[in-house]
């Protein structure tokens, strides 16, 4: 029978805070006009707001509602 099942990994992730230091660390673009970034990985680019999650395990977005339903912080 057909069954669902989650799997459970741990994943390193940073939020994303606007900074200078951040944009140049993982060679965001950045829109002064329309206040916009972007992350650009090899498949895709994503619109990044600060507060979002910068997943590093995969190179993706994910915002910080979506984050924090999904994971806990590993101690």
């Amino acid at each position: 029978m057909l069954k669902e099942y989650r799997k459970t990994a741990t994943i390193k992730a940073e939020q994303f805070d606007g900074s200078d230091g951040m944009v140049d660390k993982y060679d965001i673009r950045r829109d002064t006009f329309l206040k916009k970034f972007e992350f650009c990985t090899p498949c895709r680019n994503y619109q990044l707001d600060v507060g979002d999650w910068i997943i590093l395990d995969g190179y993706y977005v994910l915002s910080d509602e979506i984050f924090k339903k999904t994971y806990e912080e590993v101690e």
